[in-house]
């Protein structure tokens, strides 16, 4: 079957922003106006679309990132239009900092990013996160200023904001006519024509003259935008130069093209709870974010030879996919959704995953719209889609024709910062809660389980509380688990802070064959976040090559375990320099002990100390209450930062430890009459204070 749009029709876009700037508000405008729903969901009221999961829904939060298409064809055009009809694969991502891996994940996959921003707040701690996280990926991106009809709203102050904190290369392709309650339509700067927004959805677009008073402000702004578009191109600035006039047309592809290449940024505003400006928007996603074919070619290695290999986004090109979300759904199982990047897949052929070498059939491919399935043959390149059947396939996995290998760079994901202990209540539960969390664990990459050696607990980790507390929710929930939940703890680490060496001796004689092993390793503290390095620098063959592994495993081991309290050992290098073996004695598993002996006895003299984890924290709050506030950050060990001012509020930034942030949200509360909020994301590991240090390790005995 032929593909229905052409590729450079397509557009794979994601919706990102800070938690309640109202992403998910806009997405459910898109599907109506684009005939997907046919009434609007509201997010306040418990019904939006995107939002499908009970948790979403009860608590007004998005949770997981939702995928769903769309098509539009452009304003400008009639809508029977065929021709210029667009198909839009949109990801509707969390803004809470606990999730941030559906964004990283949703990024990673995505050719252009619709960046939304609260008009009374402009850029928020979150708002920077998702930026950095899309300067990453290199995501070309456009940005809505939206609720602009809020008390307090104001679009200068929000684009300035942008402009500080995110990039200098932002600017209005369309000014707000009126403000706050007189909020009521948008100025085009390009075409200088002025749109409003009626009929009982705001779905019949008016177009007019800009307003009388607007004139002089619009013109300068205008003047401004095609400044910034002619420098993108050299015909342009010489027309510009020469003041000649450009043609609309001309200015809408220069813009494109400096958008793709990260050179501009277009800000469109609008208020999408108020129905206005979305189609807009829409338009100028078509008209300025990528297709397939306008992002570089994806570029991975041969899994045998470590070569490059480029892979270009055509149907007649071998097929290349990456996994970036696994889910289970109640009707057919497992999901995996993967982006195409060269070539076609059909549903019943079989892919190779490259990143465990397994083969697999793909035994149905589905489209999603939300949690709404449709079902396809045949999914194309610089498309999104669902394949069922794939077992082993988890995220960040490279799937390839099993004939021409690629291996695509994985996905990289922050580790946990906060665990909890878990016990089911029966014997029967016990069973289904090892079923549930390994399901969740597969579908969330910063979700890990493990077993408490020494009091065999289970103990869950996960970004934060609330992160945590959705995966117990579910666990109750989809899965109908008992279980007991225990205190949230915070994920201390261990890491050495000077070199030294150690000797690792195994031998036991017993009435058989003994078991000798013996080596000589060397510590070293490596930089923070450089992790694990492992140095073979065994000479002349006095310990035989086959025992190598067996003693790397036991050093990974060891350091899993911890030395000093128990937690995991991090960011160190160890050398394996010297040691000796028994012709007849040595095993893999005598040599694997003296690894884990000589690692323990190696840190220890390399001087350990605990790390914990930082916490980035912004407070926002009303001017009276900032020095009952600030005395209370600084009791919990809080460096502050920087005082700021948003939107009438004071605004505090400052990094602490999470440890002192457990049950922050009603503290804070409570200090400042229930009118202060907080964001937090993890930061950095630092040393844990000598005195602080002791009480933790004489807690964990």
């Amino acid at each position: 079957m032929p593909r229905e749009y052409p590729i450079e029709k397509n557009r794979d876009i994601g919706i990102i922003a800070h938690i309640d700037a109202g992403k998910t508000t806009v997405s459910e405008r898109i599907l109506f106006y684009t005939g997907i729903s046919h009434h609007i969901g509201e997010v306040h009221e418990g019904e939006a679309i995107m939002d499908w999961m009970e948790q979403e829904r009860e608590r007004g939060i998005t949770i997981t990132s939702a995928a769903t298409t769309c098509f539009w064809t452009p304003t400008r055009f009639p809508k029977t239009d065929k021709v210029n009809k667009y198909r839009i694969n949109i990801i509707d991502t969390p803004g809470h900092v606990d999730f941030t891996v559906e964004v990283e994940r949703s990024l990673r996959v995505l050719d252009g990013g619709v960046v939304v921003f609260d008009g009374v707040a402009g850029v928020e701690p979150q708002s920077e996160t998702v930026w950095h996280q899309a300067d990453k990926y290199k995501v070309p991106r456009i940005c809505f200023i939206n609720k602009l009809d809020r008390m307090g709203a104001n679009f200068e102050k929000s684009y300035k904001s942008i402009l500080d904190r995110l990039t200098p290369n932002a600017i209005p392709a369309q000014i707000p006519i009126g403000i706050e309650s007189t909020f009521e339509g948008v100025v085009d700067l390009l075409e200088l024509r002025a749109y409003r927004f009626s009929g009982e959805n705001g779905e019949k677009i008016e177009e007019s003259e800009v307003p009388e008073d607007m004139k002089e402000k619009a013109k300068a702004a205008r003047e401004k935008l095609v400044e910034r578009i002619a420098e993108q191109d050299d015909l342009l600035t010489e027309k510009f130069l020469n003041g000649a006039e450009i043609a609309t047309e001309d200015l809408r592809s220069a813009l494109r093209k400096g958008t793709i290449n990260n050179t501009v940024v277009p800000v469109f505003c609008g208020s999408a709870l108020k129905n206005k400006g979305v189609q807009l928007l829409l338009d100028a996603v078509i008209y300025y974010l990528p297709s397939p074919i306008d992002v570089p070619a994806i570029t991975g290695e041969d899994p045998k030879t470590g070569e490059e290999i480029i892979r270009e986004s055509r149907d007649d090109e071998k097929f290349a996919g990456l996994a970036f979300k696994v889910a289970t759904d109640p009707f057919i199982g497992q999901l995996v959704y993967f982006r195409v990047y060269s070539g076609t897949l059909d549903k019943g052929s079989y892919v190779l995953n490259t990143t465990t070498g397994e083969k697999e059939r793909v035994g149905r491919i589905v489209r999603m719209h939300a949690n709404q399935r449709e079902e396809v043959d045949t999914i194309y390149s610089g498309e999104i889609g669902a394949a069922v059947g794939l077992k082993k396939t988890t995220t960040g996995d490279t799937i390839c024709d099993p004939d021409y290998r690629i291996v695509l760079e994985k996905i990289v994901f922050p580790e946990p910062v906060i665990s909890i202990r878990i016990e089911p209540k029966t014997k029967s539960d016990q069973e289904k809660m090892g079923i549930a969390l390994h399901r969740l664990a597969e579908e969330d990459p910063t979700f890990r389980v493990q077993t408490d050696q020494e009091t065999g607990d289970t103990i869950i980790s996960g970004m934060g509380e609330l992160h945590l507390e959705i995966i117990v929710d579910r666990m109750l929930r989809e899965f109908r688990v008992g279980a007991s939940v225990g205190q949230p703890q915070v994920a201390y680490r261990e890491t050495v802070k000077e070199t030294a060496e150690a000797e690792g001796k195994y031998i036991r004689q017993s009435g058989g064959r003994g078991q000798y092993g013996h080596v000589w390793v060397k510590i070293e503290p490596l930089e923070r976040g450089a992790g694990f390095e492992f140095v073979d620098q065994i000479r002349g063959g006095v310990i035989p090559k086959e025992f190598i592994p067996a003693i790397e495993k036991g050093i990974k081991e060891a350091m899993e375990k911890g030395v000093l309290a128990g937690y995991r050992v991090i960011d160190l290098k160890a050398t394996l320099y010297d040691g000796s073996y028994h012709e007849v004695d040595s095993s893999e598993a005598a040599f694997k002990i003296a690894g884990s002996i000589a690692f323990q006895e190696g840190a220890r003299r390399a001087k350990l100390v605990l790390l914990e984890p930082i916490m980035k924290v912004e407070v926002i709050i009303p001017e009276d209450f900032l020095g009952d506030v600030t005395g209370d950050l600084s009791s919990k060990r809080a460096s502050i930062e920087e005082m700021g001012e948003r939107g009438g509020m004071r605004t505090i930034s400052a990094k602490v430890p999470l440890a002192n942030m457990f049950g922050y949200a009603t503290n804070l509360r409570s200090m400042t009459q229930g009118r202060g909020s907080y964001t937090m994301e993890f930061s950095h590991y630092q040393d844990v204070p000598s005195n602080v240090a002791q009480e933790i390790i004489e807690g964990k005995k």
